[in-house]
Formats: structure tokens, C-alpha cells, sequence
């Protein structure tokens, strides 16, 4: 038996990320899938009912892949996932937090939010639950997957008026990675960053569905081919520096990012401090309303610390102010 169990799910991206991180690492570990078989050993863990749940030595119990990775980021330096350049460094955090929180909500609507990738989805949980010794009523376990899946898209933020808020920003960030990656193996060059495991994490359950795995490859063939290399990516010679990067990072950022998650992202930070039930947001230019997702403002709160403490950093701030990105990170104390 391994020092790390990483407890998990393959329909899982938060998972999946923690995996493919523990292999670029080479960090020798022991994959559990979550099933009924597994239950009472995860629940002696977990302290919540999700995966990833990483047990590993001298350290406790995880179940946040963001914080698992800088746990295991500190613990196994080489291969190193942080750029050398520093506001590439953190580039890296905002653009995890981008995979994490926003193109989250991508993926799950496209997965639960139309036939039949919900219905084939269902199945491929069904069939990880039971540890492919599928029940006999397989089409009521499989509807009651699907319902009580649904019932959660509301809670993520996928109300009807906003999914094609949610349909354009995917339509609009593939094509512009596609156009990075073409000329970099990673995000930041020659070895992945946080970033990299986050977004490959989301778009890599997306080509398990039908109907975004078909545009993906239609659309994005070096996309396509980073997420499967992803699953297990082994580093380069080096990161490359930000001006190196710029050309095709910068309108990431810019048409993307400072578009949708970083107003969005600001606005469920001060309605979380101000203990609203719901934020609204002009994305695009129209209404984006949703339940506020406290983990969601707790995450980009860490994010607007780590952009601040490196404010006397001109190449990170003069490319925040050409992404338009820079009202996000600003002190209200100041």
C-alpha cells in the first residue's frame, strides 16, 4: 500500500486534476475509486461527502484540489509546476481559478443540462458507483442520477437565463487556446502549471460527452490533443517568460477572462462579504444572476492576495492593464 490514497472519480474533474498531478510528480499512490465498496473507508476520511479525499503522510485528509496541489507542490519541488517567471506565477493561480470556478459551470451544463450527455453520463456513474455490477432497475437508477444531478445546476449557477452567457464564453475561450497552444506545449511553455491540470481537467470530461467532445474536436485539435496528453504529462526543458507568452496569452485574458469570470468572480467576492444569497453581474452586457457560492469567493479571494503581494511587479501589472483586468485586483483599502 502507497503513503497516498487519493480517493476519486474519472466523472470527476477535481479528481482528475489531483491525479494527473500526482503523476507529473511521480508521487507513487494508490487510486480508489469512489464506490459503494469504498464507502466506509472514504467516509472515515472525509469530512465531506465529495472527491478528491487525498490521504498522504504527515499531512491531513484533502478534499480541496486546489490546496492539495500546492500541498503536494511543496512537498515534491522537481518537477517543478511553478513558472520562474513570477507573474507568469501568478498568472497561473488566476487562470486555475478560471478552470476551478467558471469553466466549471461550462462542463456541467453541458453534461447535465442536455440529452444525451446527461443520460450517458448517468450511466457512467451508475456504473462507477456499483463497481460495474449495475443494478437491475438500471434505468430508475439511472433517471434518479440524472434528477438529482439537475437539481444541482441552479445551485452552480446554470438557470436558464444564463446558459447562453455560459455557451458563448465556451464558444469564445476554446478558440483562443487553441491558437496558444498550437505554438506551446503548455500554458506557460515547457512544463504545466496549476493552470494546465485545472482546465484540461474540465475540458477532458467535456470529451466524454457527445455533444461537446464533437465541437472540441471539430474546433480545437491542439486542445484536444493537450488534454489527452494531460492525463499524464511529463515536463520540458523549461517555463517560458511572459514576453515570450504574451501574443497569444494576453487575449485569454482580455476577450475571456476580464469578459466573464474576473467580473463575475469580483462580484460573488463582495455579495459573499455582504452576505447576499445571490449575486448579479453584467456579462456580455446582460443580467447574470445566481445563488453565491461561498467557496467560489473564498477561492478568488486567495487569488486577489497573491496578484497583490506582487503589485511592484511591473510585467504582471502592465499586462493585467492591457487585459483590462486590473479593476479586479485593486485594494479597496488603499
Amino acid at each position: 500500500m502507497s503513503d497516498y490514497r487519493l480517493f476519486g472519480a474519472e466523472t470527476s474533474p477535481y479528481s482528475m486534476k489531483v491525479r494527473a498531478f500526482l503523476k507529473y510528480k511521480g508521487v507513487d499512490f494508490d487510486w480508489i475509486g469512489r464506490s459503494s465498496e469504498k464507502e466506509e473507508e472514504f467516509q472515515f476520511h472525509a469530512k465531506a461527502p465529495t472527491v478528491p479525499l487525498l490521504v498522504s503522510p504527515g499531512r491531513a485528509p484533502n478534499q480541496d484540489s486546489t490546496d492539495i496541489l500546492s500541498a503536494i507542490e511543496n512537498d515534491h519541488a522537481e518537477p517543478s509546476s511553478v513558472p520562474d517567471d513570477p507573474a507568469c506565477a501568478v498568472l497561473a493561480l488566476i487562470l486555475e481559478d478560471y478552470g476551478d470556478e467558471w469553466l466549471s459551470k461550462v462542463m456541467f451544463r453541458e453534461r447535465w443540462g442536455q440529452k444525451p450527455d446527461r443520460e450517458e453520463a448517468a450511466d457512467r456513474t451508475m456504473e462507477q458507483l456499483f463497481d460495474g455490477k449495475l443494478p437491475r432497475a438500471k434505468k430508475k437508477t439511472r433517471d434518479q442520477i440524472v434528477k438529482r444531478m439537475r437539481e444541482r445546476l441552479e445551485l452552480i449557477g446554470i438557470e436558464r437565463k444564463n446558459e447562453k452567457a455560459l455557451k458563448t464564453s465556451f464558444e469564445r475561450f476554446i478558440p483562443l487556446l487553441n491558437a496558444h497552444l498550437e505554438n506551446n506545449l503548455f500554458i506557460f511553455g515547457n512544463r504545466p502549471s496549476v493552470a494546465d491540470f485545472s482546465i484540461s481537467a474540465q475540458l477532458s470530461q467535456m470529451l466524454m460527452d457527445p455533444t461537446p467532445a464533437a465541437w472540441l474536436r471539430e474546433h480545437a485539435p491542439f486542445v484536444t490533443a493537450w488534454c489527452e496528453f494531460m492525463d499524464a504529462p511529463k515536463a520540458g526543458d523549461s517555463f517560458k517568460p511572459l514576453s515570450e507568452l504574451e501574443p497569444t496569452l494576453l487575449p485569454l485574458f482580455t476577450q475571456e477572462l476580464s469578459q466573464t469570470y474576473l467580473p463575475w468572480a469580483k462580484e460573488t467576492l463582495e455579495a459573499d462579504i455582504a452576505k447576499q444569497d445571490r449575486v448579479s453581474v453584467k456579462i456580455d452586457g446582460k443580467p447574470f444572476e445566481q445563488v453565491t457560492q461561498r467557496y467560489a469567493a473564498t477561492s478568488f479571494k486567495s487569488v486577489q492576495k497573491a496578484v497583490r503581494r506582487l503589485s511592484d511587479n511591473e510585467s504582471l501589472t502592465t499586462f493585467l492593464n492591457a487585459a483590462g483586468a486590473d479593476v479586479y485586483f485593486q485594494n479597496p483599502n488603499k
